[in-house]
């Protein structure tokens, strides 16, 4: 295991963001996923039912019926993401066992994005054989298969053999992921610029996998044969050429007299570059027709940036495959979606029907209007149909709904499914309740601070892992860090670090700003009748960065703070709240966002108030009912205790019925209900069979705490016991956005909560 100091040089080595990778990458459980028991398996009858002797009973059935494996089994919902590691990524052929990080990644966008369990396999073989007969001997494992970065020509073999071999879906993402979500944002840039499919030119340069796919699936859609010229390294593939060719290749030759991609350019239409950076100039770009479409996808970097494309052609339509352009060509629009319809009707291959219905629903999802959310999370740019937006944005949420769902029909009308669908609408509701939303907010709020960026400071300056997250922070484009400290330490620390770039980074010490004496009547016409003398707020401002960053936010010089990483939360927030009130009619309070596998939970408070009154407790309750629903979900408040609905009468139990009196007089528009154990709160079968009466029409998803030592301890035991993901506690209901961490927080910690306090500052200024 390497040191800590081992980290460091890595992150000198490599820079933040590789050894931030590799540090993530071996933290705790290494890799990137793991196992977890959908059964509990707590009591002896337990492991009986999911072992022996009981285990055999579904075995039986299965031997009897093998369709039976998808009602018994997970099969119906796993997937292999399997790999040689002969082409990855930008990495060339680095063997099996170097591809394994990648697959696990891919692993984990597939639960990510559509729920799909996947576990990764590395075949350590070159031989097309021998790898085609390990996956087909697997094949009663999956209910489908997703190939991997495996090198051309191989790849095309592999697939083909392994379709004919087996009964369950195989698909080659990055030949036919690319093919279908370059064809969705083709068919409309040839909506927009007035095109028919059967009219126009393409040329395709790069004859690997994915340009095979993507010149296949569009003559699928209409494409006449000799009105598609594909380029490899040797230039055109014409009839009759025999130099590097291949029976891939010589399918799509055609007859023309242009031997170069510059000739080849000259009158088309659309361009689609899978090939490597620079390979066109401004110059094809000019000679191409009128409003050429330039589809430049070569990663990292494309075939010529928009910006040259631009200038040489203003009226053309570009996509990359980058985020930091409009109209990227992310396989991440399609894969998860199309195997989620795949194995929902149980199919039995992913056909040319299938990839041409997911490119036919992100089109036309495209052209919709976009909800406000997702509007918000990429703004600096509205995503409206047009030139700069052809296909849906990643963080979509409808896209699990419109694609599967397209993906499912088109399973069922071309005759592969084995489960067909009765009801279209009800599947499309259930697939849009699959994901939580929480995941999609985070990923959101990101996205909207980083196209708003605000001032945060960073109060503890000086600590390595501070400076770290400024870094990050900046370099992510959230806004501008300031660091508080002492000018000499700070940059001797970023020298340690290896960091040479401070641009875009501010330094301030407190001792000698030029702010020293507004911030200190700032503070002393707050606490000067509270004993404090004029030089004992001289010396807090000039000592106390938490004191001194908190003036900065308080007088507009800064838009938020985060801190907490050296010292007690007690400490921080005393600093703090000596500078910043309460917003009118709101209470102080911290909340924590547990992300469990089957949703998200609230808790609050679980930093501030020790023991709120009925009225904090009622408006703490309308606080998180507002931060849910801004999180997308429908809140359904329970007041907790160890007592359930008057089960104890003691005079604790006492504030918590006032609350609730409280919020039944104000005729409130959530759900709420209380006192109740934790368990009522969570089991809803439990709570509706044991107490009928009750207001909740499901299991909660706020829980008010009744003081601040059940939540703390509440809290922190679920987040040491592992399982659950838990962000916070977030600070709520100060006039300014201050996030404080706890004590010892990583590097990811800081500027995620940085950028909550970010995205305060947003919020307060709309």
């Amino acid at each position: 295991m390497a040191s800590k100091g081992s980290e460091a040089m890595v992150s000198n080595e490599m820079g933040d963001l590789d050894g931030d990778s590799l540090i993530m990458h071996r933290t705790g459980r290494p890799g990137k996923i793991e196992i977890i028991a959908s059964k509990p398996l707590v009591t002896q009858r337990d492991l009986a039912l999911a072992y022996s002797p009981g285990v055999a009973a579904p075995c039986v059935e299965i031997h009897k019926n093998p369709d039976t494996a998808y009602d018994y089994t997970v099969r119906g919902n796993l997937v292999a993401v399997i790999s040689n590691g002969t082409a990855v990524l930008g990495l060339g052929d680095i063997g099996a066992l170097a591809g394994k990080p990648v697959m696990e990644g891919k692993a984990v966008l597939f639960k990510r994005f559509a729920d799909v369990d996947c576990i990764d396999l590395e075949v350590d073989t070159k031989e097309v054989d021998e790898f085609v007969n390990c996956v087909r001997f697997l094949g009663p494992t999956f209910g489908g298969i997703n190939l991997e970065d495996i090198k051309a020509p191989e790849c095309f073999i592999i697939e083909q053999r392994l379709r004919e071999a087996m009964d369950i879906p195989i698909f080659h993402d990055d030949q036919h992921g690319t093919a279908i979500i370059s064809a969705a944002g083709l068919i409309n840039a040839l909506h927009l610029t007035g095109r028919d499919i059967k009219d126009v030119k393409l040329v395709v340069n790069g004859a690997g996998a994915a340009s095979i796919a993507c010149i296949e699936l569009i003559k699928a859609m209409g494409l006449p044969h000799e009105n598609a010229i594909l380029v490899d390294t040797k230039g055109v593939i014409w009839q009759g050429r025999t130099e590097g060719m291949n029976q891939w290749k010589s399918a799509h030759a055609v007859r023309t007299k242009a031997r170069t991609l510059k000739d080849a350019m000259e009158g088309a239409d659309v361009f689609f570059g899978l090939s490597v950076k620079g390979a066109v100039t401004k110059d094809m770009v000019r000679s191409m027709a009128d409003k050429p479409i330039i589809f430049a996808m070569a990663n990292p970097d494309p075939e010529i940036t928009p910006e040259d494309a631009r200038a040489a052609r203003p009226d053309a339509i570009i996509a990359t495959g980058r985020s930091d352009y409009p109209n990227q060509i992310n396989n991440v629009l399609g894969f998860p979606y199309i195997f989620r319809g795949a194995l929902d009707v149980r199919a039995r291959t992913i056909n040319e029907e299938m990839k041409v219905a997911a490119a036919e629903a992100l089109a036309k999802l495209a052209r919709e209007d976009v909800p406000d959310e997702v509007d918000r999370a990429y703004s600096g740019r509205r995503l409206r149909y047009g030139p700069e937006y052809i296909v849906p944005v990643p963080f979509d949420p409808r896209l699990i709904s419109v694609v599967s769902s397209a993906v499912a029909q088109a399973a069922m009308d071309s005759g592969v499914a084995r489960r067909p669908i009765p009801d279209m609408a009800e599947y499309r509701r259930q697939l849009s309740g699959r994901l939580d939303p929480t995941n999609h907010w985070l990923q959101s709020l990101f996205e909207q601070v980083k196209a708003n960026p605000q001032r945060i400071v960073f109060a503890e300056g000086e600590e390595e892992r501070t400076i770290r997250a400024a870094v990050v922070f900046r370099d992510n484009g959230y806004g501008t860090p300031i660091l508080i400290g002492r000018e000499e330490q700070v940059r001797e620390a970023m020298s340690t670090l290896g960091i040479t770039d401070t641009t875009g980074m501010e330094i301030h010490n407190a001792r000698l700003s030029t702010r020293n004496a507004t911030y200190t009547d700032l503070v002393y016409g707050r606490l000067q009748r509270d004993g404090f003398l004029r030089r004992d707020v001289q010396r807090m401002v000039n000592q106390g960065r938490n004191v001194f960053g908190a003036c900065m936010v308080a007088m507009g010089d800064a838009d938020g703070m985060v801190t907490g990483l050296t010292r007690r939360f007690p400490e921080c927030y005393g600093d703090i709240k000596r500078v910043i009130d309460p917003e009118p009619g709101k209470v102080a309070m911290g909340y924590s966002i547990v992300v469990a596998r089957h949703g998200t939970v609230f808790l609050a408070d679980t930093s501030i108030n020790e023991t709120p009154s009925p009225e904090e407790l009622a408006t703490i309750a309308k606080q998180m009912v507002k931060n849910a629903r801004t999180m997308g979900h429908e809140p359904r408040v329970a007041f907790m205790s160890f007592s359930n609905f008057g089960s104890r009468e003691i005079e604790r139990i006492d504030r918590i019925r006032k609350a609730i009196r409280i919020l039944g007089s104000e005729e409130v528009d959530f759900e709420y209900d209380g006192e109740m154990q934790a368990d009522m709160a969570l089991d809803y079968e439990l709570l509706k069979s044991t107490y009928p009466f009750t207001r909740l029409t499901g299991p909660a998803n706020v829980l008010i705490m009744p003081g601040l030592h059940s939540a703390h301890i509440s809290s922190r035991l679920m987040q040491a016991l592992g399982g659950v993901t838990v962000v916070g506690p977030v600070i709520d209901g100060l006039k300014k956005p201050v996030q404080v961490v706890q004590m010892g927080a990583t590097v990811s910690d800081l500027v995620n909560h940085a950028a909550l306090a970010a995205y305060g500052a947003l919020s307060r200024k709309r």
